[in-house]
């Protein structure tokens, strides 16, 4: 937490003016004085220097920029979020061109793909096209895409996991 004017624990401090500018050692008194003259508060920035560092400025505005920083920081922080695409066995030539466009999109986006298969009753008996069917999606996807996960079986579904090239 920032400690603001009488939150300072120091007897003296390294002053900053609100255009940047080194003002030098000052006393805590004569600093909180200065910042009150001018409108603005006396904000600790870096507390572990000795003596610390304050600086003399709006708070409200000061805490304001931290929060759209971090809100800036958490915006960016959306990658790799982890998207599934599900093919059924005997899926349709079309239907498959455009699950795999669905996964070139997200690779773009620079998330990861679960390719699930599902299998259904007797379909059960044919997982070697279910299998079949991961690797042409992984041999159309090299490009883009490096499987993170080998094709695993899961009582009715084969899954693989792709992550995109960078």
């Amino acid at each position: 937490m920032t400690r603001v004017n009488q939150q300072i624990r120091a007897s003296s401090v390294r002053l900053i003016d609100h255009d940047g500018s080194q003002l030098g050692i000052k006393s805590l008194a004569e600093s909180i004085g200065m910042a009150r003259s001018r409108g603005l508060d006396l904000v600790e920035v870096a507390p572990n220097a000795n003596p610390p560092v304050c600086r003399l400025l709006d708070f409200a505005k000061f805490k304001y920029e931290q929060e759209k920083k971090e809100r800036e920081a958490r915006k960016n922080q959306r990658a790799g979020i982890l998207k599934e695409v599900r093919f059924s066995p005997v899926i349709g030539v079309h239907d498959l061109e455009v699950k795999i466009r669905h996964i070139e999109g997200f690779l773009k986006d620079h998330d990861k793909v679960r390719v699930t298969v599902f299998f259904r009753g007797r379909q059960m008996q044919h997982q070697d096209l279910g299998l079949k069917l991961l690797k042409d999606i992984q041999v159309r996807l090299a490009p883009l895409a490096l499987v993170e996960q080998q094709p695993l079986t899961d009582r009715n579904r084969l899954f693989m996991t792709l992550t995109p090239r960078h």
